[in-house]
Order: C-alpha cells, then structure tokens, then sequence
C-alpha cells in the first residue's frame, strides 16, 4: 500500500489518503507452514472481545475459542511471537472509533470477517453413486448455519445454492449440480470475495474520513509499504504475484527517489553527472507486461476453456524461453517448479500448478444473489451492488 499525506502549496496538512496495490486473496483461506493468514482472524478470538460489547465479540461472531475449529486459517503459524493478537484487537477497536465507523459497521465488519473464516468448515458429501454434492447438516450451530446467520441469509437457501447453482445455457436456465470438489471451491471463492469487498470497503471509508475534498493538493509526504520479497521453499502463483508488485514499486521509488531528485539537482545548478537506478529492474517488468508478456498469456489461458497447467507452461516457454531474464527452473526444495526468473532482488523458481484457476477465482452467482437480495446485513448488501447477480425467477426445470 502507499499512504499519502497531502498538503496545500502554503504548506497547510490537507489529509491523508491510502491506496493499495495487492490484496493476497488466496492467503484467506490457504497458507504455507511459515506463513499466517490476516491478524483479524487471529484477533476476533481474544479475551478482550469480551468487553467490545454485552455478549462478547466471540459470541456475536458465533466463534468458538480455538483457531483449530478453522481450517482457513491454521493451515500455517497461528500465532507469532513478535504480535500480541489481544493488545492488536484493541488497537483495531481505537482505530474504528478515531475512524468514525459507526458501531454497526463496525460489527458488520467483525461478523463478516468471522463468516469468512467460518466457511472452511462447511462440508460436502456425496450419497450412493451420485457424484452430487450435498451438506446434510445445516442448524443453528453447524459451520453453514453460523455463515448463514453472520451474513444474514436462510442457510438452507445458501447450501442449496452452492450444491446446485443455476446458470444460463443459451436462452435457458438450468440447474446445474456440483460435485463435492466444485462445492467446496465455490464456498473458498466466495469467502474470499467478501473478504476482498470488506477490505477495500474499509479503505474508501478511511479515506473519507481523512481526507478534506476542499483543500487543494499541491504536495504530498508518503510511505510506501511493500510486502517483503518472497523466496520460499515451493514458489507459486502468490509469490509471483508479490514479487512483481514489489518490483513495481521499487522501480517507481528507485524513479522517483533518484530519477526526480537528480533532476532537481541539475535546477539548482549543482555540478552532477546523472547516474541511473531505475533499469535494472526494467527487463523482468516488462517481461510481465509486454503484449503476449506473463500476464497477457496468463489472462489467455483463464479464458480458454481447454487450457491446463501444461498448455499455460509451454506458452510461457515458447513465448519467453529466449529472454535472459527468463532462466530454467534452479530450485533445489522445489524439484517440480517450471521456470525462474531473475527479478531484482534474486533468481525464484516458480511452480505453475493451478495458476489458472487462482487467477480467475469465479464466484458462484446463485449464491451472490442470495446474498444481494436476501441478506439482513446492510454492508453485505453494499458490498455486492455491482455484482449483477442472477434473475431471480423460477428456472424451468428445478429439481433435475
């Protein structure tokens, strides 16, 4: 993320604003042994929910005390030495009030988070020979029936939704059942769609509050935050995802540290020979972004309907193979990975296995539908407005 403090030509602060660069979706609801996923979920657990409100912020999140009960988030470290989750939930609890988010919000917010995380614990079988998905225990205090009542919609109506979604087939629509694997997916995708709205959600209302739209903006004084460069053991489509951003932003801090600065130096007259930092990072940039570049052949293949792991790597090789900065795999804890690439900060070998899917991460829109027209939580309902959803009348064939 980048945070911006602006101020007026005369010098006067005139607010603070944030813009974000790259949310790891895929973090919510899988992580590595060595990493965790977001600090809220580890804080929504902690005694001082206790005194956020009557009930405790643990009962209203409909949340048991134990990390292990979601399987979303204890796949790595749950706790880390170095963070105190209760003192952080108490600064989280500071920083909606200074905020000004109204108490609603606020536990709109709390409850969806915990939805998110509780949704990792619905599970699908299959009856017979049937390869149909179906989820037989939906009460009050199943996992579906506590992600029902966080997002405020019939639990009954949501599992039915994600074991048998309807989609359109020409002019018709029909229902279409799902096998367990299919189901379970479709839950992961939409836990972290909500997730993903609450998030940028959570940053327009800060921004908001901290900016004054009636003060001109002559300069700004920022911080750029980058996520640390991720070499690990197994190198996926996360890791290439937050390497390149960060080799993004380096080069536009490399541009604008020296680039702009030697400029100013040569206004001044200073005796100075321009020296340039930006273009070692150049090569592997635009190796991402060119026409038929990582990305563009990435986005192809998600929309090729018969694309595989295998057809996106030989693209990647045949299109790339010859550009210095694109290297044969030298992983030595990886012995699958398919490629590596020199970036600025070192060479990473990289493993394509399910990138395609990852990339496109599609949400079941039956179930956004419910969640649009039916959902008691106003924010929930806020946060799917653009979402076209579904039409809600009855298919011709329901029930086949």
């Amino acid at each position: 993320k980048f945070i911006r403090i602006h101020f007026t030509a005369s010098g006067k602060l005139a607010g603070c604003d944030i813009v974000a660069y790259l949310l790891e979706k895929s973090r919510i609801t899988e992580q590595q042994e060595v990493e965790r996923s977001y600090h809220i979920f580890y804080q929504l657990l902690q005694e001082y929910g206790k005194t956020i409100c009557p009930e405790g912020l643990i009962e209203k999140c409909h949340c048991s005390t134990d990390i292990y009960d979601y399987i979303y988030v204890s796949q790595g470290k749950t706790k880390v030495d170095s963070i105190d989750d209760n003192e952080e939930l108490e600064y989280t609890e500071d920083a909606f009030k200074v905020l000004g988010f109204e108490e609603q919000e606020k536990f709109d917010c709390y409850m969806l988070t915990a939805a998110v995380m509780t949704c990792g614990g619905i599970e699908f079988k299959t009856k017979g020979r049937d390869d149909q998905a179906e989820c037989e225990l939906i009460g009050p205090d199943s996992y579906p029936g506590k992600v029902a009542a966080l997002t405020g919609v019939d639990a009954f109506a949501m599992i039915k939704a994600f074991c048998k979604p309807r989609i359109k087939v020409g002019t018709e629509w029909v229902i279409k059942g799902q096998t367990c694997e299919q189901a379970t997916n479709a839950v992961g995708g939409i836990g972290r769609a909500i997730y993903d709205r609450v998030f940028k959600w959570l940053i327009e209302k800060c921004n908001d509050t901290l900016i004054d739209p009636t003060l001109k903006k002559a300069n700004f004084c920022a911080v750029l935050d980058i996520a640390g460069f991720e070499i690990f053991e197994y190198n996926g489509f996360e890791q290439i995802s937050i390497n390149f951003v960060n080799e993004k932003l380096q080069q536009f801090f490399n541009h604008h540290m020296f680039v702009v600065e030697q400029e100013e130096y040569v206004k001044e007259g200073i005796d100075w020979v321009m020296v340039d930092f930006g273009m070692d990072l150049a090569a592997a940039i635009i190796m991402f972004e060119k026409p038929m570049g990582i990305w563009a052949i990435l986005e192809e293949e998600s929309l090729f309907p018969k694309a595989t792991d295998k057809s996106f790597e030989e693209k990647l090789k045949a299109s790339l193979g010859k550009l210095p900065v694109f290297l044969k795999p030298q992983s030595k804890t990886d012995k699958n990975a398919h490629f590596a690439i020199s970036h600025y900060a070192g060479i990473v070998s990289y493993n394509v296995t399910g990138w395609l899917e990852k990339n496109k991460d599609p949400v079941n829109d039956s179930v956004v539908e419910i969640l649009k027209s039916t959902s008691s939580v106003p924010l929930l309902v806020h946060l799917w407005r653009d979402h076209p959803g579904q039409p809600t009348t009855a298919p011709k064939d329901d029930g086949k």
